[in-house]
């Protein structure tokens, strides 16, 4: 999962967003993680790691450099994140924590928003790994 993204014209997604609203739209969106109620508990307490390995893995999935395979080797999302019982449930979670700090980076137009959600839908409905819960 390191294609890189230039479904519209005008470069890649990583160039027309740009390093800085990116880094800002990953800490926005860890911390709507750090206080969501499903996803906190799965997430270390500090989340500066785990917040500069997102960066570095959308740096190059938004076709920038390749940062994460320079620090980490492959990306390897679906095995990495096995250890970690992810449901539809949270995988919607996820999804909308990145939705709302999108919005909340004026930096990103809404049509790139819309690029960038599309392409982590996809990446996130590939990560669920457990039934939801069924309710009793």
């Amino acid at each position: 999962m390191s294609a890189s993204m230039s479904l519209s014209t005008g470069g890649s997604l990583y160039e027309r967003i740009g390093p800085q609203a990116l880094h800002a739209l990953v800490d926005r969106f860890y911390s709507l993680v750090a206080s969501h109620p499903d996803l906190a508990p799965i997430f270390p307490a500090d989340l500066r790691h785990t917040a500069e390995k997102q960066l570095a893995f959308l740096t190059g999935f938004l076709g920038g450099p390749p940062l994460y395979h320079q620090r980490y080797g492959h990306p390897r999302l679906r095995a990495r994140h096995l250890p970690f019982p992810i449901t539809v449930e949270l995988a919607q979670a996820w999804l909308a924590c990145m939705k709302a700090a999108l919005h909340q980076t004026p930096d990103i137009t809404p049509d790139d928003a819309r690029e960038l959600y599309a392409a982590l839908s996809r990446v996130a409905i590939h990560m669920v790994n457990t039934p939801d819960s069924t309710p009793s």
